[in-house]
């Protein structure tokens, strides 16, 4: 890498961050092709000494895979292209960071419908009529969508980021928030098709102009009502911020770009807690959710990650320390994410988190995580050693053979049912500017396949998953669930100003799988913390009811489980969250949509027709 020239104070301010590379020789040095060069060495020699540490994979020929991804977001009626800042030239840093979306059965048909966020443009007047906005797609249970935006309330003409889904008030319909910059809204599900903005009335409404970026529901206090932690990102005022029309200020690899986000403010996270009455109120101070101080951060996760039967809270967060929130079981959060192992990189690094996904990737009863950069650097893979503390396994599991790519959403989704929860890796570069320049990298990236070997290790077969795996666009927000319940799980993926795409999974109903709907009623409706614990001859797995995750962005809020070969599941164990009760199912039958109510047991099952 070109060595940076010296430059004034204020210039070296706006350099060092996730994006500006320049303002760093440590970086610098660590991305440099002697360092890879070292790197691949000194990989290939621990591989030859200790055969516990995997080789990089070698993709292996495309006609071997039983699942394909195709993208049928067209025939599906996904027509509502993103609009997210300039297509070409990045002014401000908003432009670059893009939003998530997500899956949802808001109307409780039993199928998954979808809400895409959407921005704008600076310095825009739209006529009348084509503002873009947020959209609302209903499923059509045929493997299409109509759009009922403009019925439902939902659109909005903003720089909407993250969104996540759940149930506050307990009244059968799961409600959602939506992250801005700018204020951000908590829209009540009315049960008929519609929306209505409660933000203010359910005192989630701040006066101030933030920038909202990713949200998760949870029980902190398991009380049976949804609390709410919102991410904020930056303080962002364009009027103090250079931009790359100015004198050059900032750069990547010599190229002037926007400025951002080391050398702007960073701002604070909220917790609000749920009164029980429909409003909220505002805890991040006593709760110690505001003892970490201003962060960068970007997506929330909340899970149980210690298996001590209260939700914590894993924040990604963008060049600075991601923070581990542990639950005190009082009111309050301490982060752990230091001592716990899983605030930097495995080399003690400040990392760019964007994106998190969590799962029990090697079925040993604890919960792990996945957590996405940006490039020249490796998306980390904590293993939770059951003790409290993580170990940075990203390299021993395979996993460090891609760092090219600006990486966003991602999800552990088992995609061929095999009982191992699988990798899928959505990718995009912030600068379009860096076309046409000789930097090893582009601004549209394929997505990341990384198949689960069973053993604690992944390997890349992204090059055997079919065009919607190899296609390439600037992706940001990524949602899993299976939008057509035909027993494989799919992908919803926001491409920045473009069409969203619909991964649709050709092949992974071939093996058998269970899929669990909880409802809750001493818990919260959602069941957001409930545990279940799927066992199939001495193979068990487990997973939890969770909001947000991804990058910004709301899955499936039904859990899915391949058994493989298994024509029926051993044992259904579920752990509801607010009474710590356990409800267990014996002898189930396999390739069925379950549906189980606290404390009256399976009240529905669906045996869909597979394609």
């Amino acid at each position: 890498m070109e060595k940076p020239p010296i430059m004034n104070p204020f210039r070296r301010r706006f350099l060092g961050s996730s994006s500006v590379l320049l303002g760093s020789a440590l970086l610098e040095a660590l991305t440099s092709p002697l360092w890879k060069w070292k790197r691949s060495l000194l990989l290939e020699a621990d591989a030859t000494t200790n055969p516990q540490t995997p080789k990089p994979s070698v993709p292996t020929s495309p006609a071997t895979s039983p699942v394909i991804f195709a993208d049928v977001a067209r025939e599906a009626g996904l027509n509502s292209p993103n609009v997210w800042g300039s297509v070409d030239r990045k002014q401000y840093i908003i432009e670059a960071k893009g939003s998530g979306l997500a899956f949802f059965d808001y109307d409780n048909d039993g199928w998954l419908d979808i809400y895409l966020t959407n921005g704008t443009r600076f310095n825009t007047n739209w006529p009348p009529g084509k503002a873009p906005t947020s959209h609302l797609y209903r499923n059509n249970r045929d493997g299409t969508f109509t759009d009922v935006t403009e019925k439902s309330g939902l659109a909005r003409t903003a720089w909407q980021t993250g969104v996540c889904i759940g149930d506050y008030d307990n009244d059968g319909w799961d409600d959602l928030f939506c992250c801005f910059w700018g204020h951000n809204i908590l829209f009540h599900n009315n049960g008929d098709g519609t929306f209505t903005d409660v933000t203010r009335k359910a005192g989630v409404y701040d006066e101030q102009i933030r920038w909202g970026s990713g949200c998760t529901w949870l029980d902190y206090d398991r009380d049976g009502h949804l609390d709410l932690f919102v991410c904020h990102y930056i303080k962002l005022d364009p009027e103090k911020t250079p931009s790359p029309t100015e004198p050059p200020v900032c750069q990547w690899k010599g190229i002037p770009t926007m400025c951002g986000p080391r050398g702007l403010p960073g701002d604070t996270n909220l917790l609000y807690h749920n009164n029980g009455d429909g409003t909220f109120s505002d805890v991040s101070e006593k709760s110690g959710i505001l003892k970490p101080g201003p962060r960068y951060s970007i997506t929330p996760v909340s899970y149980d990650f210690d298996n001590d039967g209260w939700p914590d809270i894993y924040v990604a967060v963008d060049s600075q320390p991601s923070i581990l929130f542990h639950n005190n079981h009082d009111g309050t959060f301490t982060d752990v994410a230091v001592i716990a192992g899983c605030a930097y990189s495995e080399n003690g690094h400040e990392q760019a988190g964007m994106g998190v996904a969590v799962a029990d990737y090697d079925c040993d009863g604890w919960l792990d995580i996945f957590k996405t950069n940006f490039a020249d650097d490796t998306s980390n893979l904590y293993h939770n050693n059951g003790d409290g503390t993580f170990s940075d396994v990203t390299f021993a599991s395979g996993l460090g053979v891609n760092n090219q790519y600006v990486a966003w959403g991602c999800g552990f989704v088992d995609y061929d049912n095999d009982g191992w929860p699988d990798l899928i890796q959505v990718n995009g570069h912030v600068y379009p500017e860096i076309e046409g320049h000789d930097t090893g990298q582009t601004f549209k990236n394929p997505r990341l396949v990384y198949k689960n070997l069973g053993d604690g290790r992944f390997r890349d077969v992204s090059a055997q998953m079919g065009p919607g795996i190899s296609e390439r666009f600037s992706s940001r927000g990524a949602a899993f669930g299976d939008y057509d319940n035909d027993g494989n799980i799919d992908a919803l993926i926001l491409n920045m100003n473009d069409l969203p795409s619909l991964l649709r999974n050709d092949g992974g109903n071939k093996q058998n799988w269970i899929k669990i709907k909880l409802v809750g009623t001493a818990c919260n409706r959602t069941a957001i913390g409930a545990r279940v614990r799927v066992v199939t001859a001495k193979h068990a797995q487990m997973d939890e009811v969770h909001s947000g995750t991804s990058v910004m962005s709301q899955s499936d809020l039904r859990l899915h489980f391949g058994i493989g070969k298994a024509q029926k599941v051993d044992l259904i164990e579920v752990k509801w969250p607010t009474t710590q009760k356990l409800e267990r199912f014996t002898d189930v039958g396999a390739n069925q949509i379950l549906t189980i109510r606290e404390g009256s047991g399976i009240v529905a099952a669906v045996k869909p027709k597979t394609k």
